[in-house]
C-alpha cells in the first residue's frame, strides 16, 4: 500500500519503518499514526518478518506533533480539529486513537526497535518509548517539553519505562536528555556514536531475527503483560484525557494566545527558559 509519512521495506527478516517527512523534523500529522498502525500490522502479518525496526529521515527521529500551525491558529480550537466551545470527548476520541497507533509497537508480536538519532521530542518520544527497544546516538535528545504546558504525555510510557521519581522529573521539568543519560537511567538499551547507530540497532535485530516468530510472541507477552495488569491501559485513558486538559486550562489558554503573538518558536523558547510560566494566570 502507499504512504504519505513514512517508508516501509523489508529485508533479512527485518521491517523498517522510516518516518518520512524530514522537511518538518518528521513532525506528526493526522495521517502518520494511522499509517505506523498499518505499517506495524503489515509487518505483524507477514510470516517473513521476525523484528521490526523505526526510525526517521533526515536529521532527527521525529520532532513531535506538528503543533506550530494549531498554536498560532486564530480561528476554532487550539488542537485545530473543533471549534469553540471545546468538547473534550471530541479531544479524547481523537487523541486516543493516536495513543492507540503509537501502541501497536508496544501489542505487535513481535520486537519492536526505535533507532533514535538527532533527536526524539514530545509526540516523538512517545513513538520511541512504544517499541520494545531503545537504541540511541550519544548526542541525541529524548523529553517531553510541552508537560511544562500545553501537554502530557498520552502513552504514559515514562512511569513504566523508569520508575515514579525519574518519571515525575521528566515529565514535570520537560528537560531533555541526551543519549548518554538515556542510557545511564536505563531508558535506552544503549548510546552509540552517530557512526556506529546502523550497526547497533543491525546486531540487536540479527540476534532476534534468528529466534523463531511464537517464541518472540511468547516471550513479548509475558512482559507486556505484567504491564498491562498494572494499569497500563487506565493510566493512559488519565494521560490522553488531562493532555486535553493542558491544551484548554488557564495557562494552556495563554500559552496558545502568546503564540499567536510572538510566534510558536519565540512561546516555547520562553516556556522552556525555566522561568515561571505564565505568572499573572497562576495567581487568580
Amino acid at each position: 500500500m502507499p504512504y504519505e509519512t513514512l517508508i516501509y521495506e523489508t529485508a533479512a527478516r527485518v521491517a523498517r519503518i522510516t518516518l518520512n517527512r524530514p522537511e518538518r523534523f518528521n513532525a506528526i500529522e493526522r495521517q502518520m499514526p494511522r499509517e505506523i498502525r498499518a505499517a506495524v500490522e503489515r509487518a505483524d502479518s507477514d510470516p517473513d518478518v521476525h523484528v521490526i525496526v523505526v526510525k526517521g529521515a533526515g536529521p532527527g527521529f521525529c520532532g513531535g506533533y506538528d503543533l506550530k500551525k494549531f498554536a498560532e491558529l486564530t480561528d476554532g480550537d487550539s488542537s485545530g480539529g473543533q471549534a469553540m466551545p471545546w468538547d473534550p470527548t471530541i479531544d479524547f476520541a481523537f487523541m486516543w486513537r493516536n495513543t492507540q497507533d503509537f501502541m501497536s509497537l508496544w501489542r505487535a508480536r513481535k520486537p519492536t526497535i526505535a533507532q533514535v538519532h538527532g533527536a526524539a521530542v514530545a509526540g516523538g518520544s512517545d513513538i520511541a518509548l512504544c517499541c520494545d527497544f531503545l537504541i540511541m546516538t550519544e548526542t541525541a535528545r529524548i523529553g517531553y517539553p510541552p508537560a511544562r504546558v500545553w501537554g502530557v504525555p498520552t502513552p504514559a510510557m515514562w512511569v513504566y519505562r523508569l520508575g515514579p521519581q525519574a518519571a515525575k522529573r521528566l515529565m514535570m521539568t520537560g528537560d531533555l536528555i541526551d543519549g548518554k543519560a538515556a542510557a545511564q537511567m536505563g531508558l535506552a538499551l544503549k548510546a552509540v556514536p552517530e557512526s556506529e547507530l546502523e550497526s547497533a540497532v543491525e546486531a540487536l535485530a540479527a540476534r532476534l531475527r534468528g529466534v523463531p516468530r511464537n517464541q518472540l510472541m511468547m516471550t513479548k507477552m509475558v512482559v507486556n503483560q505484567a504491564y498491562e495488569n498494572m494499569g497500563l491501559a487506565t493510566t493512559q485513558m488519565l494521560a490522553t484525557f488531562f493532555d486535553g486538559v493542558a491544551r484548554h486550562s488557564p495557562e494552556g489558554q495563554w500559552f496558545r494566545e502568546y503564540a499567536q503573538e510572538v510566534g510558536f518558536k519565540q512561546a516555547v523558547a520562553e516556556r522552556d527558559s525555566g522561568a515561571p510560566i505564565a505568572p499573572h494566570v497562576s495567581k487568580r
